[in-house]
Formats: C-alpha cells, structure tokens, sequence
C-alpha cells in the first residue's frame, strides 16, 4: 500500500495540480493511478526508485503525455475524416454516396454551376475560398478515345493516316474538362479541378473558377495574381496543374530548361525493350 503520510509536500503539490487541471481528479484517485503504474512497470522488470518525489514526476510526465495527445485528436478537423473517407472508394459508404450523386449528375446538363463543391477538403486544398468571387462549375466528359474529325469519313493521305476510330489523346480528360468550362465562362480565370465521380460512359469533374473583376478577388494580394491579363484562358494553354503534367515539363531545380518537346519525343521514339 502507498503511505499518505510519507508523500507530504509531493501529494500537496499533486493536490494543487488537480484543482489547476481538474482532469487530474482527486488525491484518492492520483494515489491509485500512481499505485497501478509502479506495478506495471515493477511487473516489466524496470529499476523502480524507492522515492515518491520520482514516482510522482513521472505521473505528471505519463499524464501530460496522455492530455496532449487528446489535445491533438480533439483538434483534427472535419476535412481529415472526409479525406480519409476519400482514400477507400470501395468502402460501402463511398460506393453508396457515389452511386446516387452519379446518378444525379447524369440528369443535369453537361456544363452547369455547383452551389458548393462536393469535396470540401479537396477544392480548399486546390485554392477554393468560400468567398465572393470564387466559383465552381461541374462538368461531365466522355470517356475513352476521341474519332478523328474527318469529313463525310474521307481522311485522305497515305493509309498510314487514315485511322478514324482508337486515336488517343494527347491530352487527358480532366484538361479537356477545363478547356471546356473555360469557353463556356469565357468571364472567369480557371484555377484548378479535381475528380469527383466516374461511371462507364462519363467522367464528372469539378473545375474552380475565379472572377478577375470582382473586387474581393482584386484587392487579395494572395489570388490577385490571377487578374493580370496573361492569364487569360490558362487552362488553353497548358498553365494549369493538370495541363504542365501533360506537357511533361519535369519538376525540381534540374528542370529549370527541359526542352518543351519532350513528351512528343518520348512519344515517337521506338523503345525496343527487352521484357515489353
């Protein structure tokens, strides 16, 4: 049993630490929470020290330990639940939730506004503001390759160059979905987009668009940038995220001169690879 009498000052000042944090609980309680840590540690075979002044130090340690990780979980916001929902789209509540927004997005028209985003965390993460003169606009693409436009099916040329069907596109979806709303809001300056669902015919996006005139847009010197006029149809000219991936540009430091035609030479070399 643990002697009252021979903690003294030690249990007074642990007296003192309960009524500042009130979480500590009463003398009673410390003593037993004390008591059940010295017989842990005594039964894993640890040097115990025969003074109370360590044993309760170290409560204080174990206790401070176990507040400020219950701090850290109590501070973790919503948007960290909903991306770790979005990391397992098999789960059952994910497949539900995007089966029945699927099928409602297939009954509106192909390009039309969003009232808020469907993915919170991810339109913030991309430079969403829920601000005057933020907007975003949902959209939905075909999926698979693209038909060469060739009149009444004449291609003409050699027959190496008569291919209509199974042409691939150079460029991807999601940047042919930004192109797509940049023409129909000519007004506004595409951002960023992101995935939000996809069935076997269609692909839906979200696009984040920013209105250059608006006044809450200019005077924010962290998205003003935007309104100068060489940003005008950025997303035509590969200056989005999604459009410098296609235009294999390369990242880091060493990239500061990749010649610009590198994605087409790594599309026209022939690699004869020895396991292909």
């Amino acid at each position: 049993m643990l002697d009252e009498t021979a903690w003294g000052l030690d249990l007074g000042s642990v007296k003192g630490d309960a009524k500042a944090n009130p979480a500590l609980g009463s003398t009673a309680v410390v003593a037993n929470h004390l008591k059940i840590l010295k017989t842990h540690e005594e039964r894993d075979g640890w040097v115990v020290d025969g003074s109370d002044v360590a044993w309760v130090d170290r409560f204080r340690a174990h206790d401070t330990d176990l507040h400020s990780s219950s701090s850290v979980a109590c501070k973790m916001g919503a948007y960290k639940y909903i991306g770790e929902l979005y990391k397992k789209k098999q789960s059952d509540v994910l497949r539900f939730l995007l089966r029945v927004r699927c099928w409602e997005y297939r009954q509106l028209n192909v390009i039309h506004r969003a009232s808020r985003p469907s993915r919170p965390d991810k339109a913030r993460r991309l430079g969403y503001k829920a601000k005057q003169g933020y907007v975003i606009y949902r959209i939905r693409v075909r999926r698979g390759n693209r038909k060469k436009q060739v009149p009444k099916g004449a291609t003409f040329g050699k027959p190496v160059r008569q291919g209509v069907n199974h042409l691939k596109p150079q460029r991807g979806l999601r940047s042919t979905a930004e192109e797509r709303v940049g023409k129909r809001c000519g007004n506004l300056r595409v951002l960023n987009s992101y995935w939000i669902n996809q069935d076997g015919v269609y692909k839906y996006y979200e696009v984040i668009l920013v209105d250059p005139s608006h006044k809450a847009i200019r005077r924010d010197p962290r998205i003003n940038w935007i309104t100068k006029p060489v940003h005008k149809h950025r997303e035509s000219r590969g200056l989005t995220s999604v459009g410098k991936q296609n235009r294999g540009l390369g990242k880091g430091s060493r990239h500061n001169h990749t010649p610009g035609w590198s994605t087409w030479k790594r599309h026209n070399t022939l690699s004869l690879r020895r396991y292909r």
